[in-house]
Protein backbone atom coordinates (compact mmCIF):
# COMPACT_ATOMS: atom_id res chain seq x y z
CA UNK A 1 0.00 0.00 0.00
CA UNK A 2 1.17 3.71 -0.87
CA UNK A 3 1.35 6.30 1.57
CA UNK A 4 -2.03 7.61 0.56
CA UNK A 5 -3.62 3.93 1.11
CA UNK A 6 -4.49 3.99 -2.36
CA UNK A 7 -2.26 0.83 -4.07
CA UNK A 8 -3.00 -2.85 -3.33
CA UNK A 9 -2.75 -5.94 -5.13
CA UNK A 10 -5.39 -8.04 -4.85
CA UNK A 11 -5.26 -11.28 -6.54
CA UNK A 12 -3.09 -12.81 -8.59
CA UNK A 13 -4.58 -11.52 -11.95
CA UNK A 14 -5.27 -8.09 -10.57
CA UNK A 15 -2.46 -7.15 -13.02
CA UNK A 16 -3.83 -7.96 -16.19
CA UNK A 17 -5.05 -4.57 -17.44
CA UNK A 18 -5.42 -5.36 -21.04
CA UNK A 19 -7.91 -3.27 -23.00
CA UNK A 20 -10.50 -5.95 -23.41
CA UNK A 21 -10.72 -7.22 -20.01
CA UNK A 22 -10.98 -3.82 -18.35
CA UNK A 23 -14.13 -2.67 -20.99
CA UNK A 24 -15.48 -6.07 -19.67
CA UNK A 25 -15.26 -4.75 -15.94
CA UNK A 26 -17.12 -1.63 -17.09
CA UNK A 27 -13.15 0.30 -15.97
CA UNK A 28 -11.95 2.80 -19.05
CA UNK A 29 -9.49 0.84 -20.65
CA UNK A 30 -7.49 4.05 -21.47
CA UNK A 31 -7.49 5.92 -18.15
CA UNK A 32 -8.18 2.43 -15.83
CA UNK A 33 -10.85 4.58 -13.70
CA UNK A 34 -14.75 2.97 -13.47
CA UNK A 35 -17.74 5.40 -13.20
CA UNK A 36 -18.98 3.26 -10.41
CA UNK A 37 -17.08 5.02 -7.93
CA UNK A 38 -19.39 8.14 -8.57
CA UNK A 39 -22.14 6.05 -7.49
CA UNK A 40 -21.00 7.11 -4.26
CA UNK A 41 -21.65 10.93 -4.54
CA UNK A 42 -24.54 10.30 -6.85
CA UNK A 43 -26.62 8.85 -3.92
CA UNK A 44 -26.04 11.79 -1.69
CA UNK A 45 -27.14 14.38 -4.49
CA UNK A 46 -29.79 12.40 -4.88
CA UNK A 47 -30.87 12.72 -1.73
CA UNK A 48 -30.04 16.48 -1.05
CA UNK A 49 -32.54 16.93 -4.53
CA UNK A 50 -35.37 14.95 -2.86
CA UNK A 51 -34.71 17.75 0.17
CA UNK A 52 -37.42 20.33 -0.74
CA UNK A 53 -40.03 17.72 -1.38
CA UNK A 54 -38.74 15.63 1.50
CA UNK A 55 -36.61 17.51 4.04
CA UNK A 56 -36.83 14.40 6.07
CA UNK A 57 -33.99 13.26 3.91
CA UNK A 58 -31.73 16.16 5.49
CA UNK A 59 -30.34 13.22 8.46
CA UNK A 60 -28.97 11.15 5.79
CA UNK A 61 -27.27 13.86 3.80
CA UNK A 62 -25.79 14.79 6.93
CA UNK A 63 -24.66 11.01 7.56
CA UNK A 64 -23.37 10.81 4.51
CA UNK A 65 -19.28 10.24 4.79
CA UNK A 66 -16.44 10.73 2.25
CA UNK A 67 -14.88 7.50 0.50
CA UNK A 68 -11.82 7.02 -1.48
CA UNK A 69 -11.39 5.55 -4.53
CA UNK A 70 -9.92 2.56 -3.10
CA UNK A 71 -12.43 2.21 0.15
CA UNK A 72 -15.59 3.20 -2.10
CA UNK A 73 -14.26 -0.51 -4.07
CA UNK A 74 -12.78 -2.48 -0.65
CA UNK A 75 -16.86 -2.09 0.69
CA UNK A 76 -18.31 -2.21 -2.97
CA UNK A 77 -20.24 -5.71 -4.37
CA UNK A 78 -18.57 -4.42 -7.62
CA UNK A 79 -17.88 -7.59 -9.20
CA UNK A 80 -14.65 -6.76 -10.36
CA UNK A 81 -13.93 -4.49 -7.46
CA UNK A 82 -10.29 -5.98 -7.05
CA UNK A 83 -9.45 -5.63 -10.34
CA UNK A 84 -10.32 -1.73 -10.30
CA UNK A 85 -8.55 -1.54 -7.29
CA UNK A 86 -5.27 -2.65 -9.21
CA UNK A 87 -6.00 -0.45 -12.31
CA UNK A 88 -6.23 2.56 -9.73
CA UNK A 89 -2.92 2.13 -8.63
CA UNK A 90 -1.58 2.26 -12.63
CA UNK A 91 -4.09 4.78 -13.52
CA UNK A 92 -1.55 7.90 -14.97
CA UNK A 93 0.01 9.97 -12.39
CA UNK A 94 -1.26 13.01 -14.01
CA UNK A 95 -4.68 11.80 -14.08
CA UNK A 96 -5.05 10.37 -11.12
CA UNK A 97 -3.59 13.47 -9.48
CA UNK A 98 -6.94 15.71 -11.15
CA UNK A 99 -8.87 12.77 -10.59
CA UNK A 100 -8.07 12.94 -6.77
CA UNK A 101 -7.85 17.01 -6.56
CA UNK A 102 -11.56 16.86 -7.86
CA UNK A 103 -12.28 13.92 -5.71
CA UNK A 104 -11.11 16.85 -2.80
CA UNK A 105 -13.03 19.69 -3.76
CA UNK A 106 -16.18 17.19 -3.92
CA UNK A 107 -15.96 16.00 -0.94
CA UNK A 108 -15.47 20.06 0.54
CA UNK A 109 -18.16 20.79 -0.94
CA UNK A 110 -20.20 18.56 0.13
CA UNK A 111 -19.05 19.00 3.62
CA UNK A 112 -20.12 22.57 3.33
CA UNK A 113 -23.82 21.19 1.97
CA UNK A 114 -24.01 19.00 5.42
CA UNK A 115 -22.56 22.23 7.65
CA UNK A 116 -25.20 24.12 5.61
CA UNK A 117 -27.70 21.81 7.11
CA UNK A 118 -26.66 21.40 10.56
CA UNK A 119 -26.33 24.86 10.84
CA UNK A 120 -29.50 25.77 10.34
CA UNK A 121 -32.29 26.04 12.99
CA UNK A 122 -34.04 23.07 13.53
CA UNK A 123 -37.22 24.66 11.54
CA UNK A 124 -35.52 26.49 8.67
CA UNK A 125 -34.01 24.28 6.72
CA UNK A 126 -31.48 26.30 3.57
CA UNK A 127 -33.28 24.65 0.69
CA UNK A 128 -32.26 27.23 -1.42
CA UNK A 129 -28.91 27.78 -0.16
CA UNK A 130 -28.32 23.94 -0.67
CA UNK A 131 -29.55 23.58 -4.12
CA UNK A 132 -27.35 26.51 -5.24
CA UNK A 133 -24.04 25.07 -3.60
CA UNK A 134 -25.27 21.84 -5.31
CA UNK A 135 -25.99 23.05 -8.76
CA UNK A 136 -22.97 25.36 -8.29
CA UNK A 137 -20.61 22.95 -6.90
CA UNK A 138 -20.95 19.88 -6.87
CA UNK A 139 -23.06 18.69 -9.88
CA UNK A 140 -19.84 20.70 -12.09
CA UNK A 141 -16.93 18.91 -10.54
CA UNK A 142 -19.36 15.44 -10.65
CA UNK A 143 -19.19 16.23 -14.03
CA UNK A 144 -15.64 16.74 -14.35
CA UNK A 145 -14.85 13.46 -12.70
CA UNK A 146 -16.68 11.89 -15.41
CA UNK A 147 -14.55 13.63 -17.81
CA UNK A 148 -11.35 12.35 -16.07
CA UNK A 149 -12.95 8.83 -15.82
CA UNK A 150 -14.42 8.52 -19.51
CA UNK A 151 -10.67 10.61 -20.93
CA UNK A 152 -10.76 14.66 -20.92
CA UNK A 153 -7.60 16.22 -20.39
CA UNK A 154 -6.02 15.56 -17.10
CA UNK A 155 -6.77 19.12 -15.57
CA UNK A 156 -7.81 20.29 -12.23
CA UNK A 157 -11.20 22.05 -12.41
CA UNK A 158 -10.61 25.49 -10.63
CA UNK A 159 -13.64 25.48 -7.88
CA UNK A 160 -14.76 28.01 -5.24
CA UNK A 161 -12.99 28.26 -2.09
CA UNK A 162 -14.01 26.59 0.66
CA UNK A 163 -13.91 30.15 2.85
CA UNK A 164 -16.05 31.36 0.05
CA UNK A 165 -18.88 28.86 0.28
CA UNK A 166 -18.40 29.22 4.45
CA UNK A 167 -19.19 33.14 3.82
CA UNK A 168 -22.09 32.31 2.54
CA UNK A 169 -23.40 30.20 5.00
CA UNK A 170 -22.40 32.92 7.70
CA UNK A 171 -24.18 34.90 6.01
CA UNK A 172 -27.20 32.91 5.72
CA UNK A 173 -27.54 32.66 9.54
CA UNK A 174 -25.83 36.11 10.42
Amino acid sequence: MDAGGILEAVDAGADDFSPARLAAANIHPDTRLATDYLNHFNEVVMLIDMLPMMPDCAPDVVAWLPRSYVEHFRRSHFKERDLAIAAYGAVDPVRRAAFESTVRNIDKALGDVQRMITEAPMDALPLEAVTDLTEMRVKPLLAHAMGLINGAPPVTLVTEDSADAQSAVDAIFG
